[in-house]
């Protein structure tokens, strides 16, 4: 009988530290909002599986957060607000519940209750300006079933097959009393007191094993040396100040391991380091820590081998041994389109075949590369793709490890127990520097925005040495146990070199709380400048996240070559484009018509490529017979109309006020977004030059929409030297 294949799911729960060191209240409320919708489910429906089994990593900044929560101490201006009586809201409070509890998927978590959608719709659907002026509209009765969907809206579908309240409650819809919001809450409140031992029950009884991430989640490996970036990113723009400091990275792995073992009363034998971010270096102290085994990306593994991952990746298939002076560290590579289906294609599939397909290419990899001694590791974000599923997933997920564990030819397991079985020997002796993104540390560092914040780091960590002996101590010790001035300025340094704020700064991610994670990183280390009773450099005063022109995000960072196919199916096809946020560049003709979010561009040598975004998928918002055009300013005017019902046409070019077609033939897709592939040639563009863009909706022979509603995009085209100057790819 043939062995079966081992098949490892391993779900990375992490939330950034919203708490405000000065304040003591949360900036803001998703820990709290995945706490009750996906860290309760997630090992739920592993307990409600027979034969399933996984592997969860949890940040232990993280369950501190929920350990607050839990014991009802979290001081949460959501939670307040969101319990608070409507009779007794000023205006601001009452469009505070407007502006923000709408912040839920629409199509599976508010177009399902239809009072939900009923209230987003009396609020404009986000459209700029229309709170302020409905507000007055909404009654008190309105408010608190606002109230009510919003947090009802968050809860999981296992916490809803386990708690009846919250079936109860969304059974009645609408027309919800002071009562019903108060059994919401204490219903909520129960379950987060639930969380944790969920966990710890699991884990004892073999079902889940649990791993740990640094206690703030930091880039490990940029914390031992910012100059490693450069291995992976020759041409990258590091910090002016050179921040080597491997204590601080040995002071977040042990006080992660000491946290876990205080809450969960275990040791935790792995680590998902933040971000799959891995090092050399990083990977001994790891070892020295402790630690048995690490997880990061294949593309590390594809960089670290002479020859790659061979012509089936079967080399990607093994857990591979790094060898160190404190013995060998076990490394497992994530398989990169299986991890990517669950995380960005499933979601719109029927979750039958969904299974289907997904057990498939495991078996399909089984053929190819055996099954002996081989493990498939899958393995992303635990929270925030269940949004987009129905049911939070439910379905799916209870189908897929019901599927694995009952195949014969395939092995439901966890990380510890392949290690524990494995005679495989291969070694590493060196990994290449890089973390789960284009395998380099371009995500955290290289931007003038991070740039800056890393050399604001290294100042706040050289007053503490100057300014505080016994703290200075506790830092080249790698300790959190001095007196407790000692300890905050510490924790205040360590929440300071956490990933996240980093991740926002600069142009490759966008979120519109952009400005809170700002400030909350300046408040981490003003707080140590204060307690310290010295004065804090002036750019700690100052907004790091820099202002665009209105709706830009970012400009193209290398060039792209995204599968024109209307689905993101790749975290990495669009990274490197181009982004304006349509929702801030006016409205479109008629305010119930705010269809569209997003507009990508970018463009490798041959082709200039745009996506466009709708507030929900276009195939749901576009109506047959719908024309959606692009429209190009370059030499000369150039208009794209596209229809659901098409893959290609001409570029049409405006001549002598006719619309002529040239011979530029191009591609898209219509479907969850709109994906356009362009050639370059048919628009004679010259390297610096500008592109004037826009986007028009037309049905029935009416213009509909307009993006923007005044001016054309101005898109810069730097030509073939892009990649040259580039610091994210």
């Amino acid at each position: 009988m043939t062995t079966p294949i081992d098949v490892i799911f391993l779900w990375h729960m992490h939330q950034p530290y919203y708490k405000d060191p000065v304040k003591g209240e949360y900036a803001l409320p998703w820990t709290y909002l995945h706490a009750i919708k996906d860290y309760y489910d997630m090992p739920a429906i592993v307990e409600d599986t027979p034969g399933a089994r996984a592997v969860f990593n949890l940040v232990p900044s993280l369950v501190e957060q929920l350990l607050e929560y839990a014991a009802g101490t979290a001081v949460d201006p959501f939670l307040i607000k969101g319990q608070m009586n409507p009779a007794d809201m000023s205006e601001e409070d009452r469009i505070f519940l407007l502006e923000n509890f709408f912040s839920a998927n629409r199509q599976r978590m508010i177009e399902p209750h239809r009072r939900y959608l009923e209230l987003l719709y009396m609020a404009g659907e986000g459209k700029p300006g229309a709170v302020r002026e409905r507000v007055r509209h909404f009654s008190h009765q309105d408010l608190q079933d606002l109230q009510v969907c919003f947090f009802l809206s968050w809860t999981g579908e296992a916490a809803r097959r386990r708690f009846p309240v919250f079936q109860e409650l969304l059974a009645k819809g609408q027309g919800y009393t002071a009562e019903d919001r108060a059994l919401l809450f204490a219903t909520q409140h129960k379950l987060l007191n639930e969380i944790v031992p969920l966990y710890k029950r699991l884990h004892a009884s073999g079902q889940i094993e649990l791993s740990v991430t640094p206690y703030f989640h930091p880039i490990l490996p940029l914390l031992c040396d910012t100059q490693l970036a450069r291995e992976a990113m020759p041409k990258v723009t590091l910090p002016q100040e050179r921040f080597r400091h491997p204590e601080d990275a040995r002071a977040h792995i042990g006080h992660g391991l000491r946290y876990f073992q205080e809450v969960f009363g275990i040791t935790p034998r792995g680590m998902w380091p933040s971000e799959g971010s891995v090092s050399d270096e990083a990977l001994q102290l790891i070892r020295e820590c402790g630690l048995s085994w690490v997880a990061t990306d294949e593309e590390v593994l594809a960089r670290s081998l002479d020859g790659g991952l061979g012509p089936h990746h079967e080399r990607l298939y093994h857990p591979w041994r790094f060898a160190t002076a404190k013995g060998d560290l076990g490394i497992f590579f994530r398989d990169h389109q299986l991890s990517d289906l669950i995380g960005f294609t499933y979601s719109q599939w029927d979750a039958r075949r969904a299974v289907a397909d997904f057990t498939g290419r495991l078996r399909q990899i089984g053929r190819q590369v055996g099954s002996e001694g081989k493990v498939i590791p899958v393995i992303l974000d635990g929270e925030n793709a269940w949004e987009f599923y129905p049911d939070n997933a439910y379905d799916f997920l209870s189908g897929i490890y019901a599927a694995v564990a009952e195949a014969r030819d395939l092995n439901l397991t966890t990380c510890s127990d392949v290690l524990a079985q494995s005679s495989f020997e291969g070694r590493l002796h060196r990994i290449h520097p890089g973390s789960w993104i284009n395998a380099n540390y371009g995500i955290w560092i290289g931007h003038p925005e991070e740039n800056l914040a890393w050399d604001l780091v290294a100042g706040a960590r050289r007053a503490i040495v100057e300014h505080h002996p016994e703290a200075a101590r506790q830092l080249a010790n790698a300790g959190m146990d001095g007196d407790q001035v000692a300890r905050l300025l510490c924790t205040s340094l360590y929440a300071a070199e956490g990933s996240d704020w980093f991740w926002w700064f600069g142009d490759d991610h966008f979120s519109p709380h952009s400005d809170r994670f700002d400030r909350l990183f300046r408040q981490h280390l003003t707080n140590i400048y204060t307690m310290l009773g010295i004065s804090p450099p002036r750019e700690l005063l100052e907004p790091i996240k820099k202002k665009s022109p209105a709706g830009l995000v970012r400009e193209p960072a290398g060039f792209i070559e995204p599968e024109i196919n209307g689905r993101v199916g790749d975290y990495f096809e669009w990274l490197a484009a181009g982004l304006f946020d349509l929702t801030r560049q006016g409205s479109a003709m008629h305010s119930s018509d705010r269809l569209l979010q997003g507009f990508y561009w970018g463009y490798n040598h041959a082709q200039l490529y745009f996506r466009i975004d709708g507030i929900q998928e276009l195939s749901r918002l576009l109506k047959e017979n719908d024309i959606l055009a692009l429209h190009l300013i370059a030499d000369r005017e150039y208009r794209l109309p596209m229809q659901r019902s098409m893959e290609e046409g001409l570029l049409l070019v405006r001549e002598l006020g006719n619309w002529t077609p040239t011979n530029s033939c191009c591609r898209w897709a219509i479907d969850r977004t709109c994906e356009v592939a362009l050639p370059l040639e048919g628009l004679h563009l010259l390297p610096k030059s500008k592109l004037f863009a826009s986007v028009t909706l037309t049905r029935n022979s009416e213009e509909i929409g307009r993006w923007p509603s005044d001016a054309p995009l101005m898109l810069n085209y730097e030509g073939p030297d892009l990649e040259a100057n580039d610091w994210l790819i």
